[in-house]
């Protein structure tokens, strides 16, 4: 990676700059979800226009992530960030204003596209401003303030819904954005990175296969399942996919290089990564509206009473990084998982049309509690697997599936909910419900059982050390055994 060409700015503006940034990437995730029935009742439209209000962002803010950043590490980091956050000012705005749910779904993916281009330059920016010495303390206030963003998107959206109204969750970035324009301009340092190539074939190739796909199971509960245009995205959509691994395995400078996969560890940990936030991403987007409409909380409300869970990780995730340091990454990630996936059985098994908020808070605490043990041991995960010359493409990959487990989440369970139940009744949404939170239980366990497939500490420090001794030979199973010399566009981005 290249050195800045000046710095201009010192640490602390960086660092405000990029946890500012990072901020409204992260919000944008979330915060929809507690204003979903306000916007259903002044836009109108059925339940797949309100996946795609959600889908719609972190569809694009997935696929184009890794772009993204390869765009940034060709062109310039700042000049890009700068990009970014001009797309996603002037989204936000649009969505603001918008005046149906179609304008509306255009808007967020344009937000989508934004963030792709703004946060994973976030860290780069950060680590251009700030001294080696000093750069895990900044990660770890950009890291708190990205997870702020987290745990209070579904209580800002359902304050702001409730209090002034839905259009103002977007207008809140405006002038955010606004004020980061100039400061970025004057007080960030232009850096590069390799100049790779970009990858434009796979990234044509994953966005359409990701948008087939989502676009199948978003449609299918409306149009059927047997529907030509569903049948055509799910099919083409798949087969888009593989071409997408295929062409990656032969490409010289991949968006996502294969070979990676080829580590048990880096294979385990985005495997899981795509399958938690799959379950936790569709059951905050029907709990969310279950509060609302069957159980009758006011957005802000519902915001507050889902601060368990989504709030969790700022008290517990000291704990899970010590317990990380201790025990190995592997069993603290294991264990969150499995929490989860039994407070999303346990809320299963307890919501009906009248249910208190006290039988509900064991399942929000424990689904809470697990989300917290899995975040910071499974970023560390990420990087251990993978040799430090690509830790950045490793990062980005896991970036990535996780907000492409976000958008399959809300499709499927948004399927299955709509083919059990529906709208129509408080009792019909609780049938729709229940069966929709099994799944994201099951999905979510799944994710645990993938985390125990990942080496555990010491067998991880024997196939490293073997990898050192044999530097020529590329071990067949090691958490190193991706090729050092880091071939793609470099991404150095955390989990948010």
């Amino acid at each position: 990676m290249s050195q800045p060409t000046a710095r201009r700015g010192g640490t602390v503006w960086a660092l405000v700059i990029t946890s500012v940034a990072g901020f409204m990437a992260a919000l944008d995730n979330l915060v929809v979800t507690t204003a979903l029935p306000s916007i259903r009742k002044d836009l109108g439209g059925a339940l797949g226009d309100l996946e795609w209000t959600v889908s719609a962002y972190t569809l694009t803010f997935a696929v184009l992530l890794m772009f993204g950043a390869a765009l940034g590490d060709r062109f310039g980091r700042r000049r890009l960030f700068l990009v970014g956050i001009t797309i996603f000012t002037g989204a936000s705005a649009a969505a603001a204003m918008a005046t149906g749910i179609e304008s509306l779904i255009a808007a967020r993916a344009v937000q989508g596209v934004g963030a792709a281009i703004m946060m994973p330059l976030t860290l780069t920016l950060l680590t251009a401003a700030v001294p080696a010495a000093k750069r895990g303390m900044a990660y770890g206030i950009w890291g708190a303030v990205n997870g702020l963003a987290v745990a209070s998107g579904p209580l800002i959206g359902g304050s702001l819904t409730e209090h002034v109204s839905w259009h103002w969750i977007f207008w809140l970035n405006v002038p955010l954005g606004l004020a980061l324009l100039p400061l970025a301009r004057l007080r960030l340092s232009e850096s590069y990175g390799t100049g790779a190539p970009l990858d434009f074939p796979g990234t044509l190739l994953a966005s359409g296969g990701l948008f087939g796909i989502v676009y199948g199971l978003v449609r299918g509960p409306a149009d059927g399942w047997a529907s030509p245009l569903v049948l055509t995205g799910l099919f083409a959509g798949s087969a888009l996919l593989v071409g997408f691994v295929l062409y990656s395995v032969n490409a010289k400078n991949p968006m996502l290089p294969m070979r990676l996969f080829r580590s048990r560890a880096f294979a385990g940990i985005n495997a899981a990564s795509l399958l938690m936030f799959l379950g936790m991403f569709g059951s905050i987007f029907l709990l969310s509206q279950y509060m609302q409409g069957v159980l009758g909380y006011s957005p802000t409300e519902a915001g507050l009473r889902m601060l368990p869970w989504t709030g969790m990780p700022m008290l517990v995730a000291p704990i899970a990084g010590i317990l990380s340091d201790r025990v190995g990454g592997r069993p603290v990630v294991a264990t969150g998982l499995f929490l989860q996936a039994a407070g999303l059985g346990y809320m299963s098994y307890v919501v009906t049309t009248d249910v208190s908020y006290g039988a509900q808070l064991p399942g929000l605490i424990l689904s809470g509690i697990g989300m917290a043990l899995f975040f910071a041991p499974a970023a560390n995960l990420v990087m251990s697997s993978v040799r430090p010359a690509e830790q950045g493409i490793a990062s980005g990959a896991n970036n990535a599936l996780r907000e492409v487990g976000g958008a399959l989440g809300v499709a499927v369970m948004a399927s299955i909910f709509s083919a059990q139940g529906g709208y129509q009744t408080g009792q019909t949404f609780v049938d729709g419900l229940k069966p929709a939170l099994v799944t994201g239980a099951a999905v979510v366990a799944l994710a645990g059982i993938a985390t125990l497939l990942i080496p555990t500490r010491r067998r991880a420090a024997e196939l490293a050390a073997a990898s050192e001794s044999a530097e020529s030979t590329e071990p067949a199973e090691s958490v190193e055994s991706a090729d050092a010399t880091g071939s793609g566009p470099v991404l150095e981005s955390a989990g948010h």
